[in-house]
C-alpha cells in the first residue's frame, strides 16, 4: 500500500478588504474577479498606523489589510520579503456593504 504524502497548506491568513470605498477600488471594479492576484504594498509612513499594508490591482489601491490582521505581513514586507507571498482574490459579493465586499487569501509562495 503506497504511503499518502502530507502536504501542509500555503495558507496564511484571509480577511475583507478594508477601505476599499475610500480608495480606486471602483475605477477596477469591473476587472476584479475570483482568483485575481492583487498586490501587498507595506506603508510604514503611514500616519495611522505604521503597520499598514495596502492592497494594490495594477497600480491602483484597492483597499487594505485590516489593522488588526496586519502586523506579520508588514514585518515582512518592511525587511524585503514580501516575494514570499501570494495575494488573491478569494471572494466577492457586491451586494454586501462596501467593507464585507471583497475577500483576500495570502498564500506563501511555493519556491520548491
Amino acid at each position: 500500500m503506497a504511503a499518502n504524502h502530507y502536504e501542509p497548506s500555503r495558507f496564511v491568513m484571509d480577511f475583507h478588504l478594508a477601505a476599499f470605498a475610500y480608495y480606486d477600488g471602483l475605477t477596477v471594479i469591473d476587472e476584479l474577479t475570483l482568483g485575481q492576484k492583487v498586490e501587498l504594498v507595506a506603508e510604514p509612513d503611514n500616519p495611522h498606523d505604521p503597520d499598514a499594508v495596502a492592497i494594490y490591482y495594477q497600480g491602483k489601491k484597492i483597499g487594505y489589510v485590516p489593522e488588526a490582521k496586519n502586523a506579520l505581513l508588514s514585518t515582512f514586507l518592511y525587511f524585503g520579503h514580501g516575494d514570499i507571498f501570494e495575494a488573491r482574490i478569494q471572494a466577492m459579493n457586491l451586494q454586501q456593504h462596501p467593507e464585507r465586499q471583497f475577500r483576500v487569501v495570502v498564500y506563501v509562495k511555493d519556491g520548491r
